[in-house]
């Protein structure tokens, strides 16, 4: 774990080195995945069977890589009655928050009487990606599927990987509460080449979301282009910006709650109290003699972890804005007064009785969020990425004649002879 101090000479060098740091000890997986891609689009579902044989320890014919309406409601079945409750809970409030988002069409007639508008429509097919490997993530089939159905796309195709032939119940019961019945058993980058180019078994989509390993992830890379992707996705990570007045212990937690990810995710203080810092960093060392996934969290924070010592909330705002984070947590008195000097952050929780996890299950807004500072250009899914704007223009005889001659102008002065002409031709007429 790093300790920084803004008031110590040389912490802009060390900042910058922690910003540098982050993500420079992955491994480059370009190669194997484009040799994958490449071997789906040509061999598909026989490239599929092999891959899932290697990867996943499961030999099956084609066939059977599609999980049955049977198999589903079979293994749904066996989940405990408070978890399918916890589950539809945290749906709910899914779809409330992501229904909000809907936007209207536009439809208006200017001031030269040209009507003019723009519709939306849902995308046709959209493939999900779901782990199941260091953990199973029923939360992320909630997140990925729901603002799909709110947005009124038609078909979800989801790919999730079962390795010795496991299935996680929790997954699919997840998947059967929105709805989603076209499940297959594969993982990787090969589950996403299906997706994508589609084989005899699995017809491709036209956008692929859902988070993953790097393979998944440089797969989403390549693939983009031929279809759309949400984002590639980086490690975890939390901000936690918090002031002398609150118990470390929960400080702590917050901090472990993103450690406890993956051994590359990132958790990071900053405060205004440099005694807090201590007590904070003690708390954090005593969670992790107990905590149950103390190798993965211990490993994050000692290698990817840092406390930040800054000398105002204002200074403390740059540091958030400069970071970019995934999630940020503000457990001040006045947490809005701060959140209003945020410009990047995926998302914000706000108080403290508001932690990260409150998000990640059943707070409503999306928890697949931008990563590794893309929160500067990019934001969380939502329901316009399952939705695409198409714009509309009508003009008659009169409203051609008021805009035409400046189109004629322009296209001129670009050397489009075409194009003046569809429209001079026009007005001449």
């Amino acid at each position: 774990m790093k300790r920084l101090d803004t008031s110590v000479a040389g912490f802009s060098e060390d900042f910058a080195t922690l910003l540098a740091a982050r993500g420079s000890d992955e491994r480059s997986v370009a190669e194997p995945v484009r040799i994958i891609l490449a071997d789906v689009r040509s061999r598909g579902d026989e490239a599929l069977c092999d891959y899932t044989a290697r990867f996943d320890r499961l030999s099956l014919p084609a066939e059977k890589l599609r999980i049955s309406a049977e198999e589903i409601a079979s293994e749904a079945a066996r989940v405990p009655a408070d978890l399918m409750d916890a589950l539809r809970t945290a749906a709910r409030r899914i779809e409330t928050f992501h229904a909000a988002q809907m936007p209207r069409d536009l439809d208006f007639t200017d001031e030269d009487g040209i009507r003019l508008g723009m519709r939306w429509t849902p995308l046709d097919a959209v493939g999900l990606y779901v782990p199941g490997g260091k953990a199973a993530y029923p939360s992320s089939v909630l997140m990925n599927a729901l603002p799909a159905r709110v947005a009124g796309v038609k078909r979800l195709a989801m790919c999730v990987p079962s390795p010795g032939g496991v299935l996680n119940p929790l997954v699919l019961a997840a998947a059967q509460l929105c709805g989603v019945e076209e499940i297959y058993r594969i993982g990787g980058a090969q589950a996403v080449g299906a997706m994508a180019f589609g084989t005899d078994l699995i017809a491709p989509v036209d956008r692929i979301v859902g988070p993953g390993n790097a393979f998944v992830a440089e797969a989403k890379r390549q693939v983009f282009g031929h279809v759309g992707i949400d984002s590639i996705a980086g490690p975890s990570e939390v901000v936690v910006v918090a002031d002398g007045q609150n118990d470390p212990r929960l400080v702590a937690l917050d901090l472990l709650a993103q450690a406890e990810h993956d051994e590359q995710a990132q958790a990071i203080l900053i405060t205004t109290d440099a005694a807090f810092a201590d007590r904070a960093a003690e708390a954090v060392r005593k969670e992790l003699e107990t905590l149950p996934r103390t190798a993965i969290a211990s490993k994050s924070w000692y290698d990817h972890g840092a406390i930040i010592v800054v000398r105002s909330l204002e200074e403390a705002s740059e540091i958030v804005n400069a970071l970019a984070p995934e999630h940020l947590e503000v457990m001040l008195d006045a947490p809005r007064e701060f959140s209003d000097m945020i410009r990047h952050a995926g998302a914000i929780f706000m108080g403290r009785y508001c932690p990260e996890a409150v998000g990640d299950y059943v707070g409503g807004p999306n928890h697949v969020l931008p990563t590794s500072r893309t929160a500067r250009f990019a934001s969380g899914l939502s329901v316009f990425d399952f939705i695409k704007r198409t714009t509309t223009i009508e003009a008659d005889e009169a409203g051609l004649r008021r805009i035409g001659p400046a189109g004629v102008a322009l296209a001129n002065a670009e050397g489009l002879d075409a194009h003046a002409l569809s429209l001079s031709v026009r007005l001449e007429n």
